[in-house]
């Protein structure tokens, strides 16, 4: 996240958790090391150092709260002081009419018609019917590019291809709105925001009367993000912003903040490529995932997402009388790949901070290495795997372009996994307590 704004944040915090004691000298160490950081993830100077001068003036002056310590006050103040200059509660759009209309705006490169596809299914996922429509004619490839990402996610589309009237096309989606619960509509970027722009966007806005405006920025740009803000806000009315590419731009802080700064506050994140990829912001979760200390409410919710309940129930049956079998292990990696790339998952454990980034690499290629295994095995194999006997195990590693010893590793995890789930169920936890100690 913030192509190593985390990291560097983390490490700071680290080095304060190394010290025994802690005297003036090291907090003031660890404020600096705090400013490099933001510094260079492109947050502006100024509030930099006033957010350092509030946690050195609060470290000094407030009394430490029972059960903790200087360093795990310090590591509170900076959460605290992070999520305040991030937006702190977060500002949620509230879906409050229907239809309830959303408009896009945004310059050329920043995302916003893949922006609305995945609005698009953000609201879907939450059982809102949905139309997306398309008023974008200066870019040809847009039209054609939003009615395949509202196929994909199976959303309404609208659109008028060939027309060059964005404000007719405007006016003639209207009468389409009632029909649906959300309408998100797609607009026309420039390089700049000129006069020609400033006036399409406000023909565009007298016509459909949104109810929020959100204006689409490139998480890479940094601070410009709030001269972006503000120009918008004035020019088309800007009532929040999508901010994109925060999963490889080390800029991300920087567009955050400025952004709060105008008081036009951020309201999604797009965290990848994937359609999926779209988060509501909220700053206290933002932090904990940057200062590694996960966030458990996020996991929960892709989980629920991505794992049917009643599913699930069966499968944690089966795992507990030792019944479960590869073909209920295969749909357990297929959910667990729709939550996301087994990195991002793992990232929202607390403390997955500190597990080396190889190993993860390694962990997310072996799950794909079980999905290929599994793969190659017939019907019965998977319902049954005590058939696996040498000749098939030969067979599997062929099939699958592995080496035999990989099929057998497999087989005897799922072994180990089986008895250990009988051990749950039986109660007897100190031995299994002695086992784990033992290994």
């Amino acid at each position: 996240m913030f192509g190593g704004l985390g990291d560097r944040l983390r490490g700071s915090l680290e080095s304060l958790a190394k010290k025994v004691f802690l005297g003036d000298a090291d907090v003031k160490e660890f404020l600096k090391e705090l400013q490099r950081a933001l510094i260079q993830s492109d947050v502006e100077i100024k509030l930099v150092f006033e957010l350092t001068e509030r946690i050195k003036n609060k470290s000094k002056k407030e009394k430490i709260p029972a059960g903790m310590n200087l360093r795990e006050h310090l590591i509170k103040l900076v959460y605290d002081e992070l999520v305040i200059l991030l937006g702190e509660k977060g500002h949620k759009i509230s879906i409050n009419k229907k239809p309830f209309v959303i408009m896009l705006t945004g310059l050329f490169g920043s995302g916003k018609t893949t922006t609305t596809g995945k609005l698009g299914l953000f609201f879907k996922k939450k059982g809102y019917s949905v139309l997306v429509a398309e008023t974008d004619t200066w870019r040809p490839a847009a039209y054609e590019q939003l009615k395949q990402l509202s196929e994909r996610i199976n959303v309404k589309f609208y659109g008028e291809k060939g027309e060059k009237n964005a404000g007719k096309i405007a006016q003639n989606a209207v009468k389409e709105f009632d029909k649906y619960d959300i309408v998100i509509v797609d607009t026309a970027g420039r390089d700049a925001l000129d006069k020609e722009l400033a006036k399409e966007l406000k023909t565009i806005r007298d016509k459909i009367n949104p109810d929020e405006v959100l204006l689409v920025v490139s998480g890479d740009i940094g601070q410009q993000a709030g001269q972006q803000a503000q120009e918008f806000k004035n020019i088309a009315g800007a009532t929040g912003i999508i901010i994109t590419k925060l999963d490889s731009s080390s800029k991300g802080g920087g567009a955050i903040s400025a952004c709060s700064k105008t008081g036009t506050f951020v309201k999604f994140t797009g965290t990848g490529e994937k359609v999926d990829e779209l988060e509501e912001f909220e700053p206290e979760r933002f932090v904990s995932r940057l200062l590694g200390m996960g966030d458990i409410k996020t996991l929960l919710e892709k989980a629920k997402e991505a794992v049917d309940e009643k599913k699930a129930a069966e499968i944690q049956d089966k795992m507990f009388s030792g019944k479960l079998t590869f073909i209920d292990l295969y749909e357990q990696i297929e959910a667990m790949g729709k939550m996301g790339p087994f990195s991002k998952v793992i990232s929202m454990i607390p403390g997955a901070s500190k597990i080396p980034k190889e190993m993860l690499g390694e962990s997310e290629e072996m799950i794909g290495k079980i999905k290929i295994i599994l793969n190659s095995m017939t019907k019965e194999e998977l319902e049954n795997p005590k058939v696996l006997n040498a000749s098939r195990v030969s067979r599997i590693a062929k099939g699958s372009g592995v080496k035999e010893e990989e099929v057998r590793d497999v087989v005897k995890r799922y072994n180990q996994m089986q008895k250990m789930m009988k051990q749950f169920k039986g109660g007897n936890m100190k031995r299994l307590m002695k086992q784990f100690k033992m290994q």
